[in-house]
């Protein structure tokens, strides 16, 4: 079980003490209205002014020396390079091979991944809704992480449940093409010929099949918790949480 601290869920996974990770709730920051707390996203209609606020208050909340790498997310498989690509790039996944870089993601029921490596060498932020698990956004992140998949750990965190995920037979039979027999476990039947499906069991079956059988985490609904999380599936008009890793070489020393 992951621990939550106010304004955001720190992993219980055993990652190096040198690997920072965290996802934030939307708890504790300015924005009013539906996106009410600590939205961090700049694309979903907050005030700029705000928005911005509830980005200096996690960057000194975390002692962060440096902007996250926010990126622009287009449920694609591209991954960027935190060093060499700029902020704001078009990719749904972030790579880091040092310290200080902070791989970000944006969330409000789609799934967010955090990875690193065994060693605490390098680190990765994955966005995962079901049209960039389909497209094998967590194939490509494994594969650009470029250690054994079996020294990679791996945190889910959190996404809209599998008790109200709805989605129509087209996304079914898109993943049943894909998978193998333990896919079909990852759809329960809905009425109106709509299925029920399982984002945490579809990700889980993905690493898997990479060989990655270290991962923590899935115990959320975004949906269900209107109290810690958005939910643009619940409310539509709403902010994002993130999720954010990176490696500190400070870490331990203080």
């Amino acid at each position: 079980m992951s621990t939550t601290l106010e304004w955001r869920i720190e992993p219980s996974w055993p990652a190096p003490p040198r690997v920072r990770a965290l996802c934030t709730t939307r708890g504790g920051g300015v924005s009013t209205g539906p996106f009410a707390g600590l939205n961090l996203a700049d694309h979903v209609g907050d005030e700029p002014s705000l928005v911005a606020q509830n980005r200096a208050l996690l960057r000194a909340r975390l002692g962060l020396c440096t902007e996250p790498h926010w990126l622009r997310q287009v449920h694609s498989c591209r991954v960027a390079d935190a060093v060499r690509e700029p902020r704001d790039c078009r990719a749904d996944a972030v790579i880091a091979m040092g310290p200080r870089e902070v791989c970000a993601v944006l969330t409000a029921d789609c799934l967010p991944l955090l990875l690193c490596d065994a060693a605490g060498t390098r680190v990765a932020a994955v966005h995962a809704g079901w049209r960039g698990l389909a497209k094998g956004i967590i194939e490509a992140t494994i594969a650009r992480l470029a250690v054994p998949p079996r020294a990679i750990l791996c945190w889910l965190g959190p996404a809209i449940g599998p008790q109200v995920f709805e989605v129509g037979a087209e996304v079914r039979a898109r993943f049943l093409a894909q998978g193998d027999e333990d896919t079909k476990a990852a759809f329960v039947p809905a009425p109106g010929d709509k299925w029920l499906a399982n984002l945490y069991a579809l990700a889980r079956e993905r690493l898997r099949a990479c060989g990655v059988d270290r991962v923590w985490g899935g115990e959320f609904c975004t949906y269900s918790d209107p109290e810690r999380f958005f939910s643009y599936r619940r409310d539509k008009i709403t902010g994002r949480m993130a999720s954010l890793i990176w490696i500190d070489p400070d870490a331990g020393r203080r």
